[in-house]
């Protein structure tokens, strides 16, 4: 993964709601600079402000992993959210819709899952959650 203008990978924590701020300000200036539509863009801001949110309150804190990526001649964002939580217990029951383990409306995992080309949910009980999204520009 390349970060902005081909550097590394940019790391941001998210222990607060600030990181959650600087999460959402990063996936900006990426999709931006990778050319995403702007509906594509927003797409990707919100599952982006979701998964982190998520990592914040589920998970405790963790970070965001965020990058430009090539691959077969196509461009893109590549985020991942990693945390050591609690995990989840039971992946099918929380990416169904209108599932929340807490307050939030539950969108949080499907609606991010529906709004990016490329999710992939890595979790296990006791062992934190990780959670790759990717979106290509058109």
């Amino acid at each position: 993964m390349n970060g902005p203008a081909g550097q590394g990978p940019t790391v941001l924590e998210i222990s607060a709601n600030a990181g959650v701020v600087q999460a959402r300000q990063l996936v900006r200036a990426l999709a931006q600079e990778c050319r995403l539509s702007l509906v594509e863009q927003t797409k990707l801001i919100t599952a982006a402000s979701e998964l982190a949110r998520n990592t914040l309150i589920y998970g405790g804190g963790g970070t965001m992993t965020a990058a430009l990526v090539s691959e077969y001649g196509r461009r893109g964002v590549r985020l991942v959210f990693t945390d050591h939580g609690p995990g989840i217990p039971d992946v099918g029951l929380a990416l169904t819709d209108g599932w929340t383990s807490g307050n939030g409306m539950g969108l949080g995992l499907s609606g991010s899952k529906r709004l990016v080309d490329e999710f992939v949910l890595d979790t296990a009980p006791g062992q934190g959650t990780t959670v790759s999204i990717t979106k290509w520009a058109r």
